[in-house]
C-alpha cells in the first residue's frame, strides 16, 4: 500500500477515531466500538479499510480479531507528509531570502 490509500482513509472520522482508540494499544472489534456511534458491522467495515490501507495489523485470537496500528502504515504516510513540510520550509526560506534582499536595496 502506499500513503495515497491511507490518506483516503483517513478522510472519514469515524476512521480517524479508531485510529486514535488504536493509539494505546491493540484491541478486539468489541473494544473499538464501544460507545461509537456506528454499528459493530459498520465498524468492522472501517477496519478492514484501514486495514486494506496498510494502517492496520489483524491478529487471529481463536473466534476473535485483535486490531493494531501498523507502523510501516503509518511510516509511509509520514514519509509524504514530511516531503510536504519540506517543500513548504524551503518556500519559506525562499521568501524570506527575497525579502532581504530587498530591504538591502
Amino acid at each position: 500500500m502506499d500513503y495515497k490509500d491511507a490518506i483516503t482513509a483517513l478522510a472519514d472520522p469515524t476512521r480517524r477515531i479508531i485510529i486514535d482508540r488504536l493509539r494505546g494499544g491493540a484491541l478486539p472489534v468489541s473494544a473499538i466500538a464501544n460507545d461509537m456511534n456506528v454499528s459493530r458491522p459498520a465498524v468492522i467495515q472501517h477496519l478492514r479499510v484501514l486495514s486494506d490501507a496498510g494502517l492496520l495489523t489483524v491478529t487471529p485470537a481463536g473466534n476473535r480479531r485483535i486490531y493494531a496500528n501498523e507502523p510501516e502504515g503509518v511510516d509511509q504516510l509520514r514519509r509524504y507528509l514530511d516531503t510536504l513540510w519540506d517543500d513548504a520550509l524551503s518556500a519559506f526560506a525562499r521568501a524570506a531570502n527575497d525579502q532581504a534582499k530587498g530591504q538591502a536595496k
